[in-house]
């Protein structure tokens, strides 16, 4: 059997249309499943894609590196201010030991004072006693 050009097939009309519908069907069947495998590539894109941006978003918020919120920079702010409180107590706290350092020594300045007027008066009475006007 030789096949060319010009061998002439018979087939009846019915069958070619089946074949044809069969091969329709076939085409739209495989574009359907080509179209849903794109569907799925492209999700899995997508979501690949956000699960880096949620990977890099849960490491770099808590360094700070991608923001914060306003109520954070409040409390920030409010911390700053109670370190800026916390440092003047202290030096306020410095310069009152200071002060009792002063206060210690004027008391023991005070105590020698009276000390020594105790002896002027003692002093001043033997010699009222020793003048015999002992009186």
């Amino acid at each position: 059997m030789k096949v060319s050009e010009n061998t002439n097939v018979q087939l009846p009309l019915r069958n070619l249309i089946s074949i044809i519908g069969a091969v329709g069907v076939g085409v739209w069947a495989y574009f359907g499943i080509v179209e849903t495998l794109n569907k799925h590539s492209t999700r899995l894109e997508l979501m690949g894609s956000d699960l880096e941006k949620n990977t890099e978003f849960r490491i770099k918020w808590p360094r700070g590196e991608m923001g914060s919120l306003p109520a954070d920079s409040e409390q920030f702010m409010l911390i700053e201010d109670l370190y800026k409180s916390v440092e003047k107590l202290i030096e306020n706290q410095e310069m009152n030991m200071t002060n009792k350092v002063n206060i210690e020594f004027l008391q023991r300045q005070v105590e020698k004072l009276l000390e020594d007027v105790e002896k002027l008066k003692d002093a001043n009475r033997e010699i009222k006693y020793t003048n015999g006007n002992g009186q």
